[in-house]
């Protein structure tokens, strides 16, 4: 489960890095930056998210889970914080593109590498 969960912190780091290639208005000072968000959004997204789903609950339901997208930019704007200049997210706009990027790529490389893995079992 570790292994998993680090893995999963690696990944996000990728993404995170790829987001900051494609958008001007996204800033990461590094890897190691990109890492540490990483790990900071992977405590958020089980210590806030929950409650943010549950307060937004109707509004999620209604909007079919697109409101999803909307909290994952607000814990993007959150980690933003705790960073300060290494990781720069110039505007709301700009968050929820990349939460919506973040969490294709997600999908993507943990597909990706879910595939590798069980070829080689």
């Amino acid at each position: 489960m570790l292994k998993r969960w680090l893995l999963s912190i690696l990944l996000n780091a990728v993404a995170l890095i790829v987001v900051d290639q494609l958008f001007a208005n996204f800033f990461l000072e590094g890897f190691g930056t990109a890492l540490l968000a990483s790990l900071i959004l992977s405590i958020l997204n089980v210590v806030i998210k929950p409650l943010l789903i549950l307060l937004t609950l109707p509004i999620t339901v209604i909007t079919l889970g697109l409101f999803l997208f909307i909290i994952n930019a607000i814990t993007l704007m959150i980690t933003q914080g705790f960073l300060g200049g290494s990781f720069v997210i110039d505007g709301f706009g700009v968050a929820v593109l990349a939460a919506i990027i973040l969490s294709l790529l997600n999908l993507l490389l943990n597909r990706l590498i879910r595939d590798t893995i069980d070829l080689n079992r």
